[in-house]
């Protein structure tokens, strides 16, 4: 996978951090990614990312699982294997409503996590890089994607001047990959600028 250049800039609180956000694309940068250590409410918004279509998915996986079970226990009790239910008819409705909600539950559930998993790129095989190490811990991380135009170092600057308290320029590869994590993070150069 081709390795791409990367303006990673920390920020200490989140109320520094939307500021910075806005105004790195205000000025057109391209956001790679934020990471924080907790969900940050209206950090989708201000980073101008769409609305998720999970829920959307969750309604078909739901409605599969609603008609796959309907569909199962009208043909086993119904058509291949009748039998009498102390007198009920063969396509007893009411009765299996339980158990089409269960599995219309179950569907949707399994569903959406498996979904969510393939789109955040989440499982234990699978390995993102990290571009900085305390980015879940106490520090808010936000990464541009660096350009043929864009000048890292001003961009460094940049950063600085919106409040990061930590800048840096990392190559590294966007997606994610098979195996295990490297040792090291590894830099273009020591480019790393704390900020007093």
């Amino acid at each position: 996978m081709a390795k791409k250049k990367f303006v990673v800039g920390c920020f200490k609180q989140e109320s520094v951090l939307f500021p910075a956000v806005k105004r790195v694309r205000t000025a057109g940068y391209k956001i790679h990614d934020v990471y924080t250590p907790y969900p940050v409410h209206g950090l989708d918004h201000a980073m101008g990312l769409r609305e998720t279509s999970l829920h959307t998915a969750g309604f078909i996986y739901g409605i599969t699982g609603t008609a796959t079970a309907l569909s199962c226990i009208s043909w086993i009790l119904a058509s291949d294997w009748p039998l009498n239910f102390g007198g009920k008819p063969h396509f007893a409705l009411p009765a299996w409503i339980p158990i089409i909600f269960e599995f219309t539950v179950l569907m949707a559930a399994v569903g959406m996590v498996l979904t969510f998993c393939y789109l955040c790129q989440m499982a234990p095989f699978l390995k993102k890089h990290h571009f900085h190490l305390r980015a879940t811990d106490d520090l808010f991380v936000m990464v541009i994607e660096c350009t043929a135009k864009t000048n890292a170092e001003d961009l460094q600057g940049f950063l600085a001047n919106a409040g990061a308290v930590e800048t840096s320029i990392q190559e590294a590869e966007a997606g994610w990959w098979l195996g295990t994590y490297d040792k090291e993070q590894r830099l273009i150069r020591d480019t790393t600028i704390e900020i007093a």
